[in-house]
């Protein structure tokens, strides 16, 4: 688990199970969103690596000694022990504040550091095995999910400093990523500013102003028009509304692409998730919608209603119901024009009027075929086209430099706690007393707190003086 053949001379190699006084399950009582009592903990409650008050659930139970048992004290770990791969061993360090009781629900595993070692560090050396997959590694599997056990987790191996360096390497970690959580809050309100910029580029574009720099405030240009999309094109229809019976995962002979919701994005299809199916279920429904290259597809329902870009494929596939596909008049309407249109301010509020339901929007495809959409003439069309992707092509290299930064910055945290549990983050320094030494007064005051056995009774009979007569 931890590779001691480095390790500084005054480190110690442990186990989890030594570092921690305490490792148990939490209270399994009835949970209630409402708050009706106090707050207990959930998976979720693990959040951004942090304990997040608004991720908890209530209970009833009040009593002095269920308090005592499932509250939480202060430097406190919690564990996620099953969960997804990715997420498995996330932890949060709770510091208790004068209103923070917080009870430690079924779902997580709390962990209490000695009070003679650092929990912070442990805390963060925890986050460190997690990102070298060393929980993912050993974990028992499941349908999507993988769990560890309380006994497993005893025989990871933590590597122990000397206390003031397990002081002085927390202080190093949080003063780094402090500077990197900056420059990650920089790098995210740039991200937030591109988006509007986008929206702003997309309404001047359909306002007029792009192709048209003296335009009049709530005034359309000359030679601009509203119609219905209906008259405008060829075809609104959307996919199957039959599932069919067998799907393939893999592509294969007389198997052909079923494109859903889910393949659609803005300005791009997804193909990282493909499923295919036979040639007598894509005969039974292509002739209903027919898909060609450079036709609009828009989601029509599911998590991402409303996404909409070209068709980017010149082989024929089959569709799914949530997507609705349009065939413009090429004469008439350019595909792009009505691309960018759905996805600016007018369009998007023109797809919600063709809404409907709560939890899963659904455009009404009857009442998308009689929203209106501005028509300029064909050759300002693709003008407007070429001003709006000339201006959101800077956007995109902005947003690749962005998130390349972002990914860089998660590997720098990675770099910093790797470091820091390679014994090179701070330095060593020669007056500190050595971690072997720490871990014998920790053995000498468990010793003296665990309760004095009682004689035992020797086995057989039990002998009794006869009394006198």
């Amino acid at each position: 688990m931890s590779d001691n053949s480095k390790m500084p001379y005054s480190w110690v190699m442990t186990t989890v199970g030594f570092v921690f006084d305490k490792i148990s399950n939490g209270a399994n009582v009835a949970q209630y969103e409402e708050k009706i009592g106090l707050p207990i903990s959930r998976i979720e409650t693990i959040w951004n690596e942090t304990i997040d008050f608004k991720r908890v659930k209530y209970v009833k139970e009040n009593d002095k000694e269920f308090i005592e048992k499932y509250a939480l004290k202060n430097n406190d770990i919690l564990f996620s022990h099953i969960n997804s791969d990715s997420h498995l061993g996330k932890t949060a360090i709770f510091k208790k504040r004068t209103d923070s009781t917080l009870i430690h629900g079924i779902n997580l595993l709390l962990l209490r550091t000695n009070e003679l070692l650092n929990a912070n560090f442990i805390n963060y050396q925890f986050k460190y095995l997690r990102f070298r997959g060393a929980f993912a590694a050993v974990a028992q599997k499941a349908v999507n999910q993988s769990s560890i056990n309380q006994a497993k987790l005893k025989q990871f191996t933590m590597l122990l400093p000397p206390l003031p360096e397990q002081q002085r390497i927390v202080a190093k970690i949080e003063e780094l990523f402090s500077s990197l959580d900056k420059g990650i809050e920089s790098l995210k309100t740039a991200q937030q500013q591109l988006k509007v910029y986008r929206q702003a580029v997309l309404k001047w574009a359909f306002e007029g102003k792009l192709t048209n720099k003296n335009m009049l405030e709530g005034k359309l240009p000359e030679g601009w028009k509203w119609v219905k999309l209906r008259e405008v094109c060829e075809k609104i229809q959307d996919g199957s509304h039959f599932s069919p019976q067998v799907q393939y995962d893999e592509p294969g002979e007389n198997r052909f692409l079923y494109i859903t919701a889910k393949n659609i994005r803005n300005n791009y299809m997804d193909f990282s998730k493909l499923t295919y199916v036979d040639r007598e279920f894509h005969e039974s429904i292509y002739e209903r919608c027919n898909p060609e290259y450079g036709d609009v597809l828009l989601t029509k329902d599911g998590v991402n209603t409303g996404e909409v870009t070209l068709n980017s494929l010149k082989e024929a596939f089959s569709l799914l119901s949530s997507v609705c596909i349009f065939k413009t008049k090429g004469n008439e309407l350019d595909s792009g024009f009505l691309k960018y249109f759905i996805q600016s301010p007018l369009g998007s509020r023109a797809v919600s009027d063709s809404m409907t339901g709560t939890a899963i929007k659904r455009i009404i495809l009857r009442k998308i075929k009689d929203a209106e959409i501005i028509q300029p003439l064909l050759p300002e069309q693709h003008a407007i086209v070429a001003e709006i992707e000339s201006r959101l092509s800077v956007c995109d290299k902005i947003e690749e430099s962005i998130e390349h930064s972002l990914k860089q910055s998660e590997a720098l945290r990675q770099s910093i706690l790797k470091k820091a549990f390679e014994g090179k983050l701070v330095p060593q320094d020669p007056n500190d007393e050595p971690a072997s030494v720490l871990l014998e007064r920790i053995k000498a005051e468990r010793e003296k707190s665990k309760p004095a056995n009682p004689p035992r009774r020797q086995a057989g009979k039990i002998k009794t003086k006869k009394a006198k007569q």
